[in-house]
């Protein structure tokens, strides 16, 4: 578990004045609780099913039972039988989706920015391979109701700080506990690349001092995989060594290395190492992606890109640069998903894939972008991110266009078949302070 020192007891006086106003707008409220496991059969008829393959069925129906999805299918070719489902939702003129799933977020590990105590995503030191971030998840979370009723059922939860973070695991948004919550846990490693630029200002080191840095930093990382890759070939290690046991899944490429980076120098310094040492590699973060798409798609790296939303890197970059990069690594063959770091700023994650369709994707290829990519780079695409007959009943269903804006609604969601409660803090407000003002919610 994250460790926290005794600072975090003492609150300076203004952070614990912020963090007693935001107790009080929360407090009032208490999160739904987790949904039961699904008992009866469930058939979704009429609406339009976006697979998640790029592929939609108009006029389609949709059945799960004890929670797998068991009938995909043409309406209008599909004969029913009385009684082969408990329950039948006519959703005409819907959309069902696969659940939306994010990847690198820090949901549940970080709650309220300013206050030092509700903050877990870190650990002391530079390398700290062996920290579990999803023993750190907190299922009582505000933020988590508010991002799954935007149709997020699925986030991975990423450590973050230092040169090595810790490994990252996949939770679904409902769940008493973080052992109810974790699908797949510590699936990868996260290493942050050093920064290999030379800054030249008045206030920044010297340039020989930020190179003796850049070696250092490359030169920890170089000596603990060495390490590391040393201690996976020994048959019995007595004693054991935790820091050490933590990367041995990386050598035998059970887990993945996900190197965060985003400038050419760093991206290209980072395909070498991984090359070196074997390893199986996923880029974050990504700027300079599109320049380097030859080495990516030559040793089949997958690519989680950051915001979508965001500034281009350099003054002489196109302004619509990061709109376009979804579109350039599709047009290299590379696998990429979207991401939106940080923790409530996920409930936007379908919002930033919708931006990408003015740039060159098609709607469904926007959608793989949050459903069946993400799933397949987190390792997870056995089970979840499309919806097929024997994967897990994990969709959602919409009265509109999940990556607008303006007509998303998400009107029914559920994990594993279980019907998730789509209420948050959010509404609750809304309906109180419409009825303060007498109008109708």
């Amino acid at each position: 578990m994250f460790l926290k020192s005794s600072a975090h007891l003492r609150l300076p006086v203004k952070i614990s004045f912020v963090f007693l106003i935001a107790s009080n707008q929360i407090c009032f409220s208490q999160n739904p609780a987790p949904a039961l496991p699904q008992s009866k059969s469930i058939l979704l008829t009429g609406g339009t099913v976006h697979i998640g393959t790029g592929k939609a069925i108009q006029n389609a129906v949709v059945g799960f039972k004890d929670g797998k999805i068991n009938l995909v299918a043409d309406a209008a070719l599909y004969l029913p039988h009385q009684g082969a489902y408990d329950t039948i939702i006519n959703v005409t003129g819907k959309q069902i989706y696969p659940g939306l799933i994010a990847a690198n977020t820090t949901i549940g590990i970080s709650e309220i920015d300013l206050v030092r105590a509700t903050n877990d995503f870190s650990e002391t030191g530079r390398l700290n391979p062996e920290t579990r971030s999803v023993i750190a998840y907190n299922t009582d979370s505000k933020i988590t109701p508010t991002v799954r009723s935007n149709g997020v059922l699925l986030a991975e939860i990423v450590p973050q700080g230092g040169l090595i973070s810790g490994q990252s695991s996949v939770v679904e948004m409902d769940g008493w506990n973080w052992e109810d919550a974790a699908y797949k846990t510590d699936i990868g490693i996260h290493l942050n690349w050093p920064s290999m630029t030379i800054i030249k200002t008045s206030s920044t080191p010297t340039e020989d001092e930020q190179k003796k840095n850049i070696d250092k930093a490359l030169q920890e990382i170089k000596d603990l995989f060495n390490d590391a890759n040393a201690y996976s070939k020994i048959a019995n290690p007595d004693p054991e060594n935790l820091h050490l046991k933590a990367m041995k899944g990386l050598f035998d490429r059970t887990k993945k290395l996900f190197v965060h980076a985003n400038n050419i120098k760093q991206i290209v310094a980072a395909i070498n190492f991984c090359k070196d040492f074997h390893l199986s590699m996923v880029l974050v973060g990504g700027e300079d992606a599109w320049r380097v798409t030859d080495l990516l798609k030559q040793n089949n790296i997958p690519v989680i890109i950051g915001r979508t939303h965001s500034l281009p890197p350099r003054q002489d970059d196109d302004t619509d640069l990061p709109f376009k990069l979804p579109y350039l690594l599709q047009k290299a063959g590379i696998t990429f998903c979207n991401s939106v770091d940080g923790s409530w700023q996920v409930r936007n994650i379908m919002f930033n894939a919708g931006t990408d369709v003015p740039y060159g994707l098609t709607k469904e290829e926007a959608l793989t972008a949050i459903t069946s990519s993400p799933a397949k780079i987190l390792g997870i695409d056995k089970t979840v991110g499309t919806i097929e007959e024997g994967k897990d009943a994990t969709v959602i269903v919409s009265s509109g266009d999940v990556l607008d804006m303006k007509s998303s609604n998400i009107e029914m969601a559920f994990i594993r078949g279980r019907n998730i409660n789509l209420d948050n803090v959010q509404k609750q407000l809304y309906k109180k302070y419409m009825t303060k003002y007498g109008l109708k919610p």
